[in-house]
């Protein structure tokens, strides 16, 4: 077991960026009360900071804020304290440089699968011939080529997370934000995606911020995990992932030092493998 897997605040891979892709800065979510409601607080006093072309896993109990975070990190909310940056500059709002990919994949059942993956350069004003060249180019490298006229009843769970993915990268986003992008897919269908996510990323040097409780798939994917507490959510250990081959998750899986890694995560949420006896 290596000595990144017992450390806690250790120091992120240098990437040579002038400013972090990503970083939350003191950042509080309160939401107010509300009737006979009380106020909740969702996250308290988060700090992080990831630099460009990192991949950083989040990880902690369900309710303990982590897609609140995402969600103030693509200026679809505000924070109640603390400052939210990409690039260097505060989001303030819905920031082009950002992408989300969710657990559901959002498709429009109307628009033909091309038509779904060029929606966001549409609404960038994006020729129509360069929008075509670019979802025919994305199609391809997310293993659909040949089924950019289909709609999405015609495919498959996986391969309309494929094209939330096309559509993803579509608008070259510097941070992508995934919320649990594959838990509803069959364990095959995931670890292939789980691949072209990790080759992609890797050859288009993305950062990417993943929201997951699959820990085996943290520790796969990821630079670094952070890990979460109960909510109030606030960042309580960073684990760097000292395995190489993060382009290939299939084969890091297989690294012996994964089990020590999983094990450390589980102790770390209190996971405890007991099971009551009546």
């Amino acid at each position: 077991m290596n000595d990144a897997l017992h450390g806690s605040r250790a120091t992120a891979p240098a990437h040579g960026g002038l400013h972090p892709a990503i970083e939350f800065i003191g950042v509080d979510k309160r939401f107010p009360a509300r009737g006979k409601n009380p106020e909740v607080i969702a996250a308290r006093n988060v700090t992080l900071s990831i630099q460009p072309g990192e991949v950083v896993s989040l990880i902690g109990p369900s309710g303990c804020g982590k897609s609140t975070l995402l969600n103030m990190g693509s200026g679809l909310a505000r924070t109640s304290a603390g400052t939210v940056k990409v690039n260097g500059e505060e989001v303030t709002g819905p920031n082009k440089h950002v992408a989300f990919m969710l657990q559901k994949d959002l498709l429009m059942p109307w628009r033909t699968i091309a038509q779904n993956v060029e929606f966001g350069l549409e609404l960038r004003g994006v020729k129509a011939a360069d929008r075509a060249a670019i979802s025919t180019k994305l199609l391809a490298q997310c293993h659909l080529k040949g089924f950019g006229n289909s709609y999405p009843h015609q495919l498959s769970g996986g391969m309309r997370q494929r094209a939330a993915m096309a559509r993803t990268l579509a608008v070259d986003p510097l941070v992508l934000l995934m919320d649990e992008p594959f838990s509803a897919l069959d364990a095959q269908t995931k670890m292939i995606l789980q691949q072209d996510l990790a080759r992609t990323v890797a050859e288009h040097n993305k950062t990417v911020l993943f929201i997951t409780h699959d820990l085996a798939e943290a520790v796969a994917l990821s630079d670094r995990i952070l890990v979460m507490s109960e909510r109030p959510g606030t960042i309580v250990e960073e684990i760097v992932v000292d395995i190489p081959g993060r382009d290939n998750p299939m084969a890091r899986r297989k690294h012996p030092a994964v089990g020590d890694y999983v094990t450390r995560l589980m102790d770390l949420l209190k996971l405890d493998a007991q099971t009551d006896v009546h």
